[in-house]
């Protein structure tokens, strides 16, 4: 989870293939991180992130494409891992599949979805073992 860990307002709904999926109460977020260690790309996360918290298949997404370009989100978030130091910290936000997607320099992919689901236990997020 790229060293950091998930703020106290944030707790555990489930796991996407591997993605830890957290839900934010006040703010009616989920929230996942890449892994530093991990070789997958961000684009591939986020896509399992989001069709795990509406409970369908990543192929019956819209299209990322049509979003963003996939390679270019993966490269700017390679350069962000990059061993030389910035200043700052980046984030590139877009609209997805009806929600809001903000995906941050720390690795942190922030999913609203646009239609607010008043319980998250409702979502069907695949339940952690």
């Amino acid at each position: 989870m790229s060293g950091n860990s998930p703020p106290d307002r944030l707790r555990k709904v489930g796991e996407a293939t591997g993605q830890v999926v957290y839900y934010d109460d006040t703010r009616g977020t989920y929230h996942t991180w890449c892994d530093d260690d991990e070789f997958e790309p961000v684009s591939t996360a986020l896509l399992v992130t989001v069709s795990s918290v509406f409970g369908v298949e990543p192929e019956d997404l819209d299209a990322l494409g049509e979003c963003i370009d996939p390679d270019a989100l993966n490269a700017i978030f390679v350069h962000w891992r990059g061993d030389e130091p910035r200043i700052g910290d980046g984030a590139v936000s877009f609209s997805f599949s009806h929600c809001d997607v903000t995906v941050k320099s720390d690795g942190e992919i922030i999913i609203d979805p646009q239609n607010k689901v008043e319980d998250a236990a409702e979502i069907p997020v695949e339940e952690a073992a």
